[in-house]
């Protein structure tokens, strides 16, 4: 008697499960088979243990983690009865990641993402790439690992995703640049007074995306661009000069591949990050997806501008990262996070972020690079404490 053969359920954990980039994951999980289709070795969240532990009863997840050592015993309560262990704190998150899995979406916003993420590189897992952090900061160094570990690095920023898709691998001689687009925010047409006047609640205002609150703020003031610049590097390996910006208001063209032959090539989609979590999920193939479809007829116009770097400078500071090389992205990035806490809870003003950064890039412009993730952890904090000794001098 013949038999059919076993399809084994493909393995999807998922870091960072109650952010957006998770609830979309999910989303898409569902849409595609659900339980039917995936299992999840892992999954992770932060402080809303109720949600978290939600995910894990839906997914049927072995292991449940909160970043927060302190909700232990909150999150196994809330999955008593599940069979499903629970975990705490930054070294649970590591062992989520190390967890075997084909496929980790790495949703944990910040350098907190980091080392969970290497976790699973150390594996052999591709890695859905959605922490632009890992990048920027550690770029070489999470090169080195993924080359080692042997899985496949696929951008789920729609910026990256776009590029990815793009960008042929047989002509990579052939790239002459790479374009990222960006909305502009609610501030595009603001100028440098008005925008020293706004304020956290205005600035999380996003008027395509729907992002979290820091986020938000990171895309009004385009330091979410600045490190997609960073970040692209890493990624398609361009130097400096390769990577441009355009403002594109409509958010319709994701980004775009310019050639040696003059011809650019563009992705396009409506705003919705399931495009692009659910292009790495398939990948290599394309799944039917429950997003929108683009009707030509509607779209009437796409607008795009140059960036004003005089009201937005952390594009330059990006452009400083990458020069100098090293570390600097790691400085940038943790500088910035302390520069936007600072803002969010009153103390500086919107315009003062970039300075608060460039003054701490300046200071640690040391040529240092990264051998270890403890390398890497000592620029990040040497990068807050100078932005955070910065603070106390203003206030």
């Amino acid at each position: 008697m013949n038999s059919s053969p076993v399809t084994r359920k493909r393995r999807i954990s998922i870091l960072g499960a109650t952010g957006s980039i998770g609830r979309n994951t999910l989303d898409v999980m569902t849409h595609l088979g659900g339980r039917d289709v995936f299992e999840v070795p892992a999954i992770t969240g932060m402080g809303n243990i109720g949600l978290l532990a939600a995910q894990a009863r839906q997914t049927s997840a072995q292991f449940a983690v909160t970043a927060d050592p302190g909700r232990y015993d909150d999150l196994k309560s809330a999955l008593a009865g599940s069979g499903i262990e629970a975990g705490a704190g930054p070294s649970a998150l590591i062992e989520a990641g190390a967890r075997e899995t084909d496929l980790l979406m790495a949703g944990i916003v910040g350098i907190a993402g980091l080392a969970p993420t290497l976790a699973a590189v150390a594996n052999g897992a591709d890695i859905a790439l959605a922490n632009k952090e890992c990048l920027v900061s550690a770029g070489d160094l999470f090169h080195q690992a993924i080359t080692k570990g042997g899985g496949k690095l696929l951008p789920v920023d729609s910026e990256h995703n776009a590029i990815f898709q793009v960008l042929e691998q047989d002509q990579r001689h052939a790239v002459d640049r790479i374009i990222l687009t960006a909305s502009g925010g609610p501030f595009r047409n603001f100028s440098r007074e008005q925008m020293a006047a706004v304020t956290p609640e205005t600035a999380a205002a996003h008027p395509n995306w729907s992002m979290g609150l820091k986020i938000s703020i990171d895309s009004a003031s385009m330091f979410n661009k600045a490190l997609e610049m960073i970040e692209a590097r890493h990624l398609f390996g361009m130097r400096p000069d390769q990577i441009e910006v355009i403002v594109h208001p409509q958010s319709i063209i994701h980004s775009m591949v310019g050639y040696t032959d003059g011809s650019v090539l563009a992705q396009l989609g409506a705003p919705d990050m399931r495009h692009a979590i659910g292009y790495a999920i398939a990948h290599p193939r394309r799944a039917s997806l429950p997003v929108e479809r683009l009707d030509f007829a509607r779209l009437a116009q796409l607008e795009f501008y140059a960036p004003d770097e005089t009201r937005f400078p952390a594009l330059g500071l990006a452009r400083t990262a990458m020069q100098r090389g090293g570390l600097q992205g790691a400085v940038l990035n943790g500088a910035k996070e302390i520069a936007l806490e600072a803002f969010i809870a009153g103390q500086i003003g919107f315009l003062d972020m970039a300075d608060i950064v460039a003054e701490a890039m300046d200071r640690l412009d040391d040529g240092r690079t990264a051998h270890t993730i403890e390398d890497v952890y000592a620029a990040d904090r040497d990068a807050r404490d100078v932005a955070s000794s910065l603070l106390r001098k203003s206030a």
